[in-house]
């Protein structure tokens, strides 16, 4: 049986528990969002607790002027320079922050048709692969990074959340984030939790 829900006088919610109940919404909204992130790869690097710190900017769907400017020049050079990498990478990136997946999917692919081994564009090519809806291309991608860079933390980290969230593959992201923490003893998640901290209790609650 349902316990009665504490009412005011009016036969309204009390205000102080709409409030209570709305901003443990909020927070339980905002935990989840952290839980089920997925990261592009940092500038300058892959490592974890940086990319965990750096949301993707601009907000996915929306470009500044200057990066819509920018983008239809892009488009431009690729056309005229097809050979470009650098031109096809940046024009995946842009499309990979407008949320424009399977455009990034394509540029990416063109950048890496050029340079194979690029780590860095090949875990991003993940992440739009599990945007696009295709979590398997999306750990072949993570892979073919953590091959070309075996020191690829964001290319692990981003494997595990996949396997565990996308595949329901408990044993696979428990292996790749085992393999992130000897690499790392110190990655981090992106609320500020240790790696190796998340696995214990992963692995305590299988246990159970």
């Amino acid at each position: 049986m349902a316990l009665p829900t504490e009412q005011s006088p009016a036969g309204g919610y009390k205000k102080e528990i709409v409030l209570v109940i709305g901003l443990c919404c909020l927070i339980i909204g905002f935990l989840a969002g952290i839980v089920f992130s997925i990261y592009k790869t940092p500038v300058g690097g892959g490592t974890t607790k940086v990319a965990a710190n750096q949301p993707e900017a601009p907000q996915a769907g929306k470009l500044t002027a200057e990066q819509a400017q920018h983008l239809l020049q892009l488009e431009l050079e690729v056309q005229k320079n097809p050979n470009n990498t650098e031109a096809w990478t940046n024009l995946g990136h842009l499309y990979f922050d407008s949320d424009q997946a399977d455009k990034a999917i394509n540029a990416y692919n063109k950048s890496l048709a050029l340079a194979p081994n690029n780590a860095d564009v090949l875990t991003d090519l993940g992440v739009m692969y599990r945007r696009a809806g295709n979590p398997q291309q999306a750990i072949a991608s993570f892979d073919r990074a953590v091959q070309a860079n075996a020191k690829h933390e964001t290319a692990r980290f981003n494997k595990g959340i996949v396997l565990l969230y996308d595949l329901k593959d408990q044993p696979g992201a428990i292996a790749a984030w085992q393999g992130l923490v000897s690499l790392n003893p110190m990655a981090t998640a992106p609320n500020g939790q240790l790696i190796s901290e998340l696995l214990k209790e992963i692995q305590d609650k299988k246990g159970n």
